[in-house]
């Protein structure tokens, strides 16, 4: 456990600081989807010979992110209709009337009811957050004498006690900004804010939550007369007063009045809604379905294309430091040279970068045409490639980090050692200790 534990604070170390990316609904995972992944590790140790990796800090920083980005890719793919050759880039698309004042996502199964594919949404008021405006102080020594202070915050039913020290010739911005890092680093449900003015400056608190319910004014409270230190610095810089009340987002679905906690919310379990502005009283109302198919694969398919040049360009970033990238990107380009035809016909070319170039006034001729259903099959042959590639990528970046082949393995006797995919984590792990 303690191994497990360390490992994955040594892998989190190089994921935040190398390649940020955020776990999605994609990366969760059936477990036939993770006894296939078991069966793929076996007979990728089976069958590989043993070697020595570069250690390098750069070629751990390199695997880590080479592994990320092609998990990145694969979820664009998963996300344009799911992982099946079939119902790749099926994926249905919404639209919203007015995305400034509306955006929409389609997030169902492609099985919609009746009646659930269009619908009408008229936005009266936004949900707000609760914020509280200090009071304005100057750039000067702070009026209060040094010591150890202490104020309680109340929020989601819970209590907590911030405790700092005000220390001798410390002035108002000083403490302010400290209060501010105070309170941002606690992850209660607050963030906060300096403000620097003519006239000084003041400290706001604001919620990261919207809404309000039915027996509760406000979201939060600050106050000091209870607290087990010094008080008084709740008043001084006016960390109590309400400047802005939270309030629940208002709007008409289909002419019904209805409530929500947040602007970000779903209808139907279809389509997720965020509410971007407040309409004006008599206008019309936005519309709110789904794209005709046609219009969804277009867009799958640039937004397939979007995702597969950031592999692309990302993966280049490390030709000059790491030589072994360039056979990642020549594996890259037998697989585009294999469908080019095909996806020339359709509109779809790279350029000498690798970078794909989606012509769509060529593509949506093609999808209007009677042969569009056999003509886009090439785009899923391709994509399923990509798809494939990205996988295996993702199963053994180690492929791709300079190493040297010390030992085959007896052909025709191969035995099974854990030995190679264990490479990844073993490298970041060695030098932790």
């Amino acid at each position: 456990m303690a191994y497990s534990v360390a490992l994955n604070n040594v892998y989190n170390n190089y994921l935040t600081t190398y390649a940020p990316k955020a776990s999605g609904r994609y990366d969760a995972h059936k477990k036939s989807e993770l006894r296939g992944v078991y069966n793929s590790i076996v007979k990728l140790n089976k069958e590989s010979p043993l070697s020595i990796i570069d250690e390098s800090i750069q070629s751990q920083s390199y695997a880590v992110k080479m592994k990320e980005n092609a998990r990145e890719l694969r979820n664009t793919i998963a996300s344009l209709g799911g992982l099946d050759e079939e119902e790749l880039l099926n994926q249905k698309t919404a639209y919203s009337s007015s995305d400034d004042i509306v955006s929409v996502k389609y997030i169902g199964d492609g099985i919609s009811q009746e009646g659930e594919n269009e619908f009408s949404l008229f936005v009266e008021k936004l949900a707000a957050s609760q914020i509280n405006t200090g009071t304005t102080l100057p750039d000067e020594k702070i009026d209060l004498p040094p010591g150890t202070y202490s104020f309680d915050v109340s929020i989601n039913n819970m209590n907590y006690e911030f405790q700092f020290n005000i220390n001798d010739g410390e002035t108002n911005t000083e403490l302010q900004e400290k209060l501010s890092r105070l309170i941002n680093n606690s992850n209660i449900g607050l963030k906060s804010e300096v403000t620097h003015t003519e006239e000084g400056s003041y400290i706001s608190l604001e919620t990261t939550l919207t809404g309000i319910e039915d027996d509760r004014q406000l979201l939060f409270e600050v106050g000091d007369s209870n607290t087990s230190k010094t008080s008084g610095a709740v008043a001084y810089l006016g960390l109590d007063k309400v400047s802005q009340l939270p309030d629940n987002a208002r709007f008409y679905l289909n002419d019904e009045p209805h409530e929500s906690y947040s602007n970000h919310f779903t209808v139907a379990r279809t389509f997720e809604l965020n509410l971007n502005k407040v309409q004006e009283i008599g206008a019309e109302p936005i519309k709110i379905g789904l794209k005709a198919d046609t219009d969804s694969m277009k867009e799958n398919v640039s937004r397939f294309a979007m995702g597969y040049n950031e592999f692309i360009r990302n993966t280049s970033e490390f030709l000059a430091s790491q030589p072994k990238t360039g056979y990642l990107l020549n594996e890259m380009n037998r697989i585009t040279n294999t469908y080019n035809q095909d996806l020339n016909n359709l509109g779809i070319s790279f350029d000498e970068d690798g970078l794909m170039q989606v012509d769509e006034s060529k593509l949506t001729d093609n999808m209007t045409s009677t042969d569009a259903l056999e003509s886009l099959s090439s785009v899923r042959k391709f994509t399923n490639s990509v798809l494939n590639k990205a996988n295996q990528v993702s199963l053994n970046p180690m492929d791709y980090v300079s190493k040297k082949i010390v030992a085959y393995k007896n052909p025709g006797k191969e035995f099974v050692t854990p030995y190679i995919t264990s490479q990844y984590s073993g490298m970041m792990f060695n030098g932790y200790c």
